[in-house]
């Protein structure tokens, strides 16, 4: 408090050392201050309108057509598994973060379920490859992790922030094998949840 009270007023109107450090964070306040202003006004509204662009991905709808590359640099093209496969895409937010590591470890620890259930997991964030294969050997993940470094497939999918866009959302999509969007879940704070969410759309599929 006493230094909240020292830049508001001159309580040592004497010392040139105090009179210096209040102008020069005064100053840096005002910039600030300023500068943060200018990011509402006109930063956010730009983000506002880049997430009004966003169509939202409805259920029954096709999925987008995409390509992206993996952890290894391999092309991968989303229509070589549409007709073959169950999907299950989820979008998160960075590698070997906790809430991350935690759900890409509950992934892989159910791989062999999902592949009971016909389906092929894949991992999207806008993190390069080289990013998403450390990531891979670290945590020994069995599964795709796609680049999306420009979010162009994050914009296809609809897939928003959280807190204003803070925070890259967090979201996973089943997809049938008719290329369907048959569920949408989204889960910022309970990543393992996206899991248990998964695995039971997939064991009502036909």
């Amino acid at each position: 408090m006493k230094e909240i009270r020292a830049l508001m007023k001159k309580i040592y109107p004497k010392n040139r050392n105090y009179l210096r450090f209040r102008r020069f964070y005064s100053t840096y306040l005002i910039i600030y201050f300023m500068l943060f202003g200018g990011y509402i006004a006109f930063g956010n509204n730009k983000e506002t309108q880049n997430t009004q662009k966003m169509k939202k991905l409805e259920i029954g709808s096709d999925v987008p057509i995409f390509t992206l590359k993996d952890q290894f640099g391999n092309d991968f093209n989303i229509e070589s598994v549409i007709g073959k496969k169950n999907l299950v895409i989820f979008f998160y937010p960075k590698d070997d973060s906790p809430g991350c590591t935690k759900q890409a470890c509950s992934f892989r620890d159910n791989f062999s379920v999902f592949d009971k259930e016909d389906a092929i997991i894949i991992g999207i964030n806008p993190q390069s490859p080289k990013t998403h294969l450390a990531f891979a050997k670290k945590y020994r993940l069995k599964y795709l992790l796609l680049s999306d470094s420009e979010k162009r497939v994050q914009r296809f999918f609809g897939v928003k922030g959280d807190l204003f866009g803070l925070f890259p959302g967090r979201v996973t999509f089943i997809i049938d094998k008719k290329g369907k969007v048959v569920h949408r879940f989204k889960s910022q704070l309970k990543p393992e949840k996206h899991i248990s969410e998964a695995l039971r759309i997939l064991k009502g599929l036909e």
